[in-house]
């Protein structure tokens, strides 16, 4: 099925190539306010400049040779000429019954792409804290976007796994826990992070420590046996705790670190080198880029190899974009990544473009950015000590929490209830405070405000899901039986049905603009929609029984997929 907004379009472009004789591009938006309509066309002030006429005589040229159709029951124009359409309930009518049919929900399929989404991006030997819950949870739900539109996604955990300070945690482990590194004993990801950081403190102090943590980086990077098995068992530790939360966030993540690229380190400085893009600098290869420059209007490097010989992420990078495009035929490569970092990813884009490897025309290499999570004091988000706070800490609060709500709201529960229902609520509560905001703007974490029941929170979106599968017990009726056509008479229900028939529309917004918060905001509108018809429109027992209880069930179906879509679960009480 076609947005409505690609429906519209296409009769407005056939009304204008008859009202004006040639072809002309047109806009569609939604109408942000109800008396001018549920669509609005402003082209016409767009034309009139072009053309020098009146845009209010091409938009009335344009009224007269449009045919409405069963799309439209009202076109009018307002204003210098904006065009305004209220769709026809009959059409809504139809839509939603060919909807109830669709596994798609009324999204049209798409041309796929192969697209590459990178994010979550930890570093082993360290837990996964409050900054990473952004770009985890943003990656997934833009890769979930994606996934539901039918491109071909490849999810990709980008994780810091290589590099100096491996034979540090290496060399400070064999001299003080060298069971681990054996296997004879087990540790987990918060001993591992205690040993880095004790590892790097000797490191600072220890001018002999330092030399055998060095001479430890150079075995695995030439691949000595012993130091790569003692680095696999370290990756090894890390990969569980950070399991523990990807499972706890329904997250699913392929994971291709630094180490995956470091084979082919060697050949991208070769072959940036034969194509006359590397400068040395005190030792350093550089690539320089106009228009980038540091302190003093100095010029700003990417440096491709150090003066020691090794290399570090610039590099990786450079190898990966390369690789992703090459290799992998990416269309498209997002990387979800914190606001701090645009600088660096501007000039790795232009860097290989530079050097030919990102051909915009071919590939769209995008970094979606995002700021971060603030603590009740408006500064970054910490514990009280004033450490990070851990993410697998403020996911298990956030459960504790929510138990507590649901203990009060449903004092029949069961002990497995509670525990299964609190932490669909706690984590669903995280994860959509986060979502529904503007992802390049910071936020404000507050347990007490995200497990609310009213305004725009995941318990209030869960709610109208609630109510909704309550109606269906209620009425008592199998969906798949009814017989009876969906009729939209009240004002409430014409407003849902739109609002549903729009859902694409937003996918489509979302997929575009990299912006999850529409979805969420779409969400929200439609749970209040919903609860304004069911304020107005009784289901149980009345005469049109039937046809509202279908327009429940379309309602939850999508109200389902979307929160799925955003990477929440929904439950069935509350």
């Amino acid at each position: 099925m076609d947005n409505l907004q690609t429906l519209l379009e296409r009769k407005v472009k056939t009304a204008l190539t008859k009202a004006l004789g040639e072809e002309f591009d047109v806009e569609i938006t939604q109408s942000t306010q109800p008396q001018f309509g549920d669509y609005q066309c402003n082209s016409a002030l767009k034309i009139g400049k072009q053309l020098g006429k009146n845009p209010r005589e091409i938009a009335s040229k344009t009224v007269a040779a449009f045919d409405c159709g069963d799309l439209v029951s009202k076109i009018d124009v307002a204003g210098p000429g904006f065009i305004n359409f209220t769709i026809n309930p009959k059409f809504l009518e139809s839509q939603l019954s060919t909807i109830l049919k669709d596994s798609r929900l009324g999204v049209a399929p798409v041309l796929p792409q192969k697209i590459i989404v990178e994010f979550s991006s930890p570093n082993v030997a360290k837990e996964l804290h409050v900054g990473h819950l952004r770009s985890t949870i943003i990656g997934d739900a833009l890769a979930r976007v994606f996934e539901f539109l039918g491109h071909d996604v490849l999810r990709l955990n980008h994780i810091g796994d290589w590099g100096t300070q491996f034979g540090m945690l290496i060399a400070f482990m064999r001299e003080h826990h060298a069971d681990v590194l054996v296997g004879k004993k087990k540790a987990d990801l918060s001993q591992l992070m205690g040993w880095y950081r004790a590892a790097k403190e000797q490191f600072d102090k220890d001018p002999e420590f330092k030399k055998r943590a060095q001479l430890a980086v150079v075995k695995l990077q030439g691949g000595d046996e012993a130091a790569l098995a003692a680095w696999e068992m370290i990756c090894a530790i890390s990969r569980k705790g950070f399991q523990e939360i990807y499972d706890l966030l329904d997250v699913k993540i392929e994971e291709r670190g630094e180490s995956f690229y470091n084979p082919v380190l060697p050949a991208v400085v070769t072959d940036l080198e034969k194509r006359g893009m590397i400068t040395l600098s005190e030792g350093a290869k550089c690539i320089y880029l106009e228009g980038f420059e540091g302190q003093g209007g100095k010029p700003l490097p990417i440096i491709i190899q150090k003066s020691d010989g090794g290399y570090n992420y610039d590099t990786t990078d450079m190898a990966a974009i390369r690789q992703r495009i090459e290799e992998e035929r990416a269309d498209r490569i997002i990387y979800v990544v914190d606001a701090g970092q645009g600088l660096h990813f501007q000039m790795l884009f232009k860097a290989a473009e530079k050097a030919g490897y990102l051909d915009p025309k071919k590939t769209h290499a995008e970094h979606v950015a995002f700021g971060v999570v603030l603590g009740p004091d408006g500064k970054k988000f910490k514990t009280r000590s004033g450490q990070t706070e851990k993410l697998i800490d403020l996911l298990l609060e956030a459960t504790t929490h929510a138990r507590k709500i649901l203990q009060e709201r449903l004092p029949d529960a069961t002990e497995s209830e509670l525990t299964e229902m609190a932490q669909v609520l706690g984590i669903d509560a995280v994860k959509y405070a986060d979502l529904s905001c503007h992802r390049i703007k910071d936020y404000l974490f507050s347990y007490e405000r995200m497990l609310r029941f009213e305004g725009n929170t995941a318990a209030f979106l869960l709610y109208a899901y609630v109510r909704i599968q309550s109606i269906k017990r209620k009425v008592g009726k199998e969906i798949s039986a009814i017989k009876a056509p969906i009729e939209l008479q009240h004002p409430t229900e014409i407003a849902l049905a739109l609002h549903l028939r729009q859902f694409g529309e937003t996918l489509d917004v979302v997929a575009q603009d990299l912006i999850p918060h529409r979805l969420a905001e779409y969400l929200y509108n439609l749970a209040e929609k919903f609860h304004a018809f069911f304020r107005d429109c009784r289901v149980e027992g009345d005469p049109k029984e039937e046809s509202r209880l279908l327009l429940c069930e379309v309602t939850g179906r999508i109200l389902k997929q979307g929160l799925e879509i955003l990477g929440l679960k929904t439950l069935q009480r509350m």
